[in-house]
């Protein structure tokens, strides 16, 4: 048997897989705005491929919560309400503060020296220009992730990962066009580093707080100060939305 025999298939992901982490990358970025509607049939043109893995990665990012479809509109990104905000914010909060105390009991001395250098990295780059904010929204996501994950407690990680809360703080961050402070991963980390689980949780807890409510005015403002009809039926939702922008080719 040659070697070449004997090396393991790599597997790919399926088209579906490639056309959601295209779709959601495109809309985390901005390219695909809040209430855009979009097309099928031209979005699988758009990234060279048939209908149905485009479809199907579509009907999970709604499924997701990123996507909706409402009679005589559409698909479209989905915008996002005060409510929403507020809940994916709740959610966040109750997982990431075990995460924070777990982490401050549990991690190794070269997990706090990693998490330390990201910490660092992550408010360097938020003092660079915007055009590098998916590169800082992906070192984020993996920053709080990586907290998690050092924990030991695989169902609190993958609670935190299966609810997504934090790509959904990625969205409202550039919904709202939001920045982040300075120094403000670093002060975190030097806190869950210390030896004090119960102010590891408090910090986690305020860390995460701190801006929900401008982000919420941020949105409210953007799309309108009324947004009551999100909570309203589709159908009484669709007759009184202003027409959304459509795309109907190329993204």
């Amino acid at each position: 048997m040659s070697s070449s025999e004997r090396r393991p298939a790599v597997l790919r992901p399926s088209l579906a897989s490639q056309a959601y982490t295209e779709i959601r990358d495109r809309i985390l970025k901005g390219e695909i705005e809040l209430g855009e509607v979009i097309s099928r049939r031209g979005l699988a043109a758009d990234l060279g491929m048939s209908f149905i893995p485009v479809s199907e990665a579509m009907q999970r990012l709604e499924a997701e919560g990123m996507l909706e479809s409402l009679p005589r509109v559409g698909t479209r990104v989905r915008i996002p309400t005060p409510n929403d905000v507020r809940d994916c914010y709740i959610i966040r909060e109750a997982l990431e503060v075990q995460s924070a105390r777990l982490f401050c009991e549990r991690a190794s001395a070269m997990e706090r020296e990693e998490l330390s250098a990201m910490a660092r990295r992550l408010d360097s780059m938020a003092k660079a220009s915007a055009e590098n904010q998916f590169e800082f929204q992906t070192l984020h996501v993996r920053f709080h992730m990586r907290i998690a994950e050092c924990t030991g407690c695989v169902p609190l990680y993958e609670l935190l990962e299966r609810n997504q809360v934090l790509i959904f703080n990625w969205l409202f961050d550039v919904a709202a066009d939001s920045s982040m402070p300075g120094a403000w991963h670093g002060d975190l980390i030097d806190i869950i580093n210390g030896g004090d689980p119960d102010k590891a949780a408090l910090a986690m807890g305020v860390h995460i707080r701190t801006g929900m409510s401008e982000i919420q005015s941020s949105i409210a403002e953007r799309f309108g100060n009324n947004l009551s009809w999100m909570q309203r039926r589709p159908k009484e939702a669709a007759s009184t939305v202003k027409k959304p922008r459509t795309r109907s080719v190329a993204i």
